[in-house]
């Protein structure tokens, strides 16, 4: 059976969507978990993108093979129905963190970027949010088709401009002294942990539309290697900022001073790769919460804002540094399984 390559571009466009949230759009992701350890850091990156691209396409093709409609169903596939159950309810939680997290960090980009109330941009986002959902998976895809390539391409040029820079060596091979170093051990498997974990809620309903394994393969290839390439771009780009650990949204900051021109753009790009996540989880929250409330979509959607909109008030990069790590290591156990688990015939 010959590879479906658009669809398998597809599904590579909504992996990369569905990661490339928040905190990978702006940059505080990378510096949180790679970019402040130096090349430590580029290390764990080098890791972490083989096994996104080993276990995202696993991921993706045990849910078709199985037939999985939801994460509950994966889960319950990998933990058994019990523990599933109980791995599914942090799941809810974690997802609605997450969420949070990135309507957050459009709140922050309205208001550290554009000078406008961070509450205007999280209802603006949220609003956005409503009419894609409205359209539904077709969507989800339409919107990520689009915005990927752009954040790939600005992601390069970023990088390349920062290799020209004076001391880019220096800077890149620098190992600075931090606390927690010991951290870039575990680091490319709670990374990987967290962002697999969390992408199963929009990959499962995906692959069971597809289908086709060798196309979904291909998809969960092609989707890892362009994580992996936006986050050696993104932290080489991000070593060249003295200071990196103070800024919300330091990609942001780093156009500013390298390609003002681009700079509007860039922000477009950013919010659009947040807006592609906010939809891509509150799909896949949607989804699993109507198995458990007999009411209308629009309805489960309306309670999943609500819950987020409170919990993205705290400031960002607090609830970024706080949740994502903790939400790594809860996933550490679904990434487990999900390596040594092999592949349903």
């Amino acid at each position: 059976m010959k590879t479906n390559w658009g669809a398998a571009c597809q599904i590579a466009a909504v992996y990369v969507g569905t990661v490339v949230g928040a905190g990978f759009a702006t940059g505080r992701e990378i510096v949180e978990f790679f970019s402040r350890f130096g090349f430590f850091g580029f290390i764990s990156i080098l890791m972490s993108g083989y096994l996104l691209i080993f276990l995202g396409s696993k991921l993706m093709r045990t849910a078709a093979i199985i037939g999985a409609k939801s994460y509950q169903e994966f889960n319950e596939y990998l933990f058994g129905k019990y523990i599933g159950m109980f791995i599914n309810v942090l799941m809810l939680f974690m997802l609605l963190g997450v969420c949070a997290v990135m309507l957050s960090g459009a709140g922050a980009i309205f208001q550290e970027q554009l000078g406008i109330n961070k509450m205007i941009g999280i209802i603006v986002t949220i609003a956005l949010s409503f009419i894609v959902m409205l359209v539904g998976i077709k969507g989800i895809f339409a919107v990520n088709t689009f915005v990927v390539p752009m954040m790939i391409s600005f992601s390069v040029l970023l990088m390349i401009l920062s290799i020209k820079m004076p001391n880019f060596i220096e800077n890149f091979l620098f190992i600075p002294f931090v606390e927690d170093g010991w951290k870039t051990v575990i680091t490319p498997f709670s990374y990987s942990a967290l962002n697999l974990g969390l992408a199963q809620a929009v990959l499962v309903p995906v692959a069971s539309e597809i289908k086709d394994d060798r196309t979904i393969r291909w998809g969960g290839i092609l989707g890892g290697i362009a994580l992996t390439l936006i986050l050696i771009s993104s932290h080489i780009t991000l070593v060249m900022l003295p200071n990196l650990e103070s800024y919300e949204i330091p990609m942001a900051v780093i156009m500013k001073n390298i390609a003002s021109g681009l700079y509007w753009i860039f922000i477009l790009i950013i919010y659009g790769e947040i807006f592609t996540s906010v939809i891509g989880n509150v799909f896949g929250l949607e989804r699993q919460l109507k198995r458990y409330i007999a009411m209308p979509s629009i309805v489960i959607v309306c309670f999943i804002f609500m819950v987020t909109y409170f919990i993205s008030l705290v400031d960002y990069s607090t609830l970024l540094s706080y949740l994502y790590p903790l939400f790594g290591y809860i996933s550490l156990l679904f990434f487990i399984l999900l390596w040594m688990k092999p592949l349903p015939k």
